[in-house]
């Protein structure tokens, strides 16, 4: 499928999405263009409306980028979601337990949460590799696991003194929390922000510029024939689950250290599921990634106007968000099926 042809599929089923998104509103009773609005409104409509936005923008970034890797390999790698909050359990650990300044304690809970991150994508690689258990129960078995964990440490051992409740632990001291730059009268997640737009980067040289992309993409193409070839593919994708857990794992440090500046039992935010979602509708691009995140992100922000000023339950984002998914790749699929056979001309007899 051309890239000219790819781009109409993509186009077509967005604005499918939007058409059915505006005729459910109106099934709903809801004004459709006055909810959008509100939508746009509420993620970008003020400065400190888009710094809440790209805030959130980063973890998803993060888990994507990982994704992107895991997924060059052939690795559906839906363990994401367990890598992100052992990586936030991780950095939780540093920022209560090791004293110091920011420009120490932020750089250790980063390196924390990438190396939990990535410690918990490696288990799941070895119950693959050595285990012959598909990575897509593995993955799900140990995201059941990572959030009990996370659970537990909350109501238990980290629990506030004298409650035991699911809110959350205690705030972090703010030697711990990532550190925010003033203008304009708001405060931006500068920091957040660059390590998304960093791992963007990273991945893409990584994928098009060096020999263990060349190799890795050979792999996630075809294992075998890789092997064949000399490739020691159990290590290519136990490097790729590493990689891609790391960045995940970077995003949950995001979450305890920019956001929420506690422990909470559902850390995540759902971002490692959103974050697959956002890469199979960039067609696994590690470039298309960022603009499609901040997308995505943006109508989850500004959803919550909608039960504010119309009495809409701000789940409509995620309804609006799943539909987009679904006409993209419906669209996608019947590009690829049939229009090679109307752009490729037929060879006479």
């Amino acid at each position: 499928m051309t890239r000219s042809l790819r781009l109409t599929a993509t186009a077509v089923g967005f604005v499918a999405a939007l058409v059915f998104g505006i005729l459910l509103l109106i099934a709903i009773g809801a004004p459709p263009f006055e909810a959008l609005g509100l939508i746009v409104e509420g993620s970008v409509g003020s400065l400190s409306k888009l710094s809440v936005t790209l805030l959130a923008w980063s973890p998803l970034i993060l888990a994507a980028a990982g994704l992107v890797v895991t997924f060059a390999a052939g690795l559906w790698n839906i363990g994401v979601e367990g890598q992100v909050i052992v990586g936030a359990i991780a950095a939780s650990w540093v920022a209560r337990s090791i004293p110091g300044p920011v420009w120490a304690v932020v750089p250790a809970t980063i390196v924390a949460g990438a190396i939990g991150g990535a410690l918990w994508a490696l288990l799941a690689g070895v119950l693959k590799t050595h285990g012959h258990v598909h990575e897509i129960f593995g993955g799900l078995g140990l995201d059941f696991v990572a959030a009990g964990f996370a659970t537990y440490l909350v109501i238990g051992p980290w629990k506030r003194a004298g409650v035991a409740s699911t809110s959350g632990t205690d705030i972090f001291r703010e030697e711990a929390w990532m550190p925010e730059f003033e203008a304009f009268g708001v405060s931006w997640p500068v920091l957040p922000v660059l390590l998304g737009v960093a791992s963007v980067i990273v991945v893409w040289l990584l994928l098009r510029g060096t020999l263990f992309g060349l190799k890795l993409k050979a792999v996630g193409s075809n294992t075998y024939s890789s092997y064949l070839r000399g490739i020691p593919t159990n290590r290519y994708l136990l490097g790729a689950f590493a990689i891609g857990g790391a960045l995940a794992g970077v995003a949950g440090t995001v979450q305890v250290t920019a956001f929420h500046h506690k422990l909470v039992p559902a850390i995540s935010g759902g971002y490692g599921f959103l974050a697959i979602l956002v890469v199979l509708l960039a067609g696994f691009s590690a470039v298309a990634i960022a603009p499609i995140a901040f997308f995505f992100v943006a109508i989850s922000v500004g959803s919550t106007q909608l039960d504010l000023r119309l009495g809409i339950d701000s789940a409509f984002g995620g309804v609006l968000q799943g539909v987009i998914v679904l006409f993209v790749l419906l669209a996608g699929g019947w590009a690829a099926k049939y229009g090679s056979n109307t752009l490729t001309p037929r060879k006479e007899p």
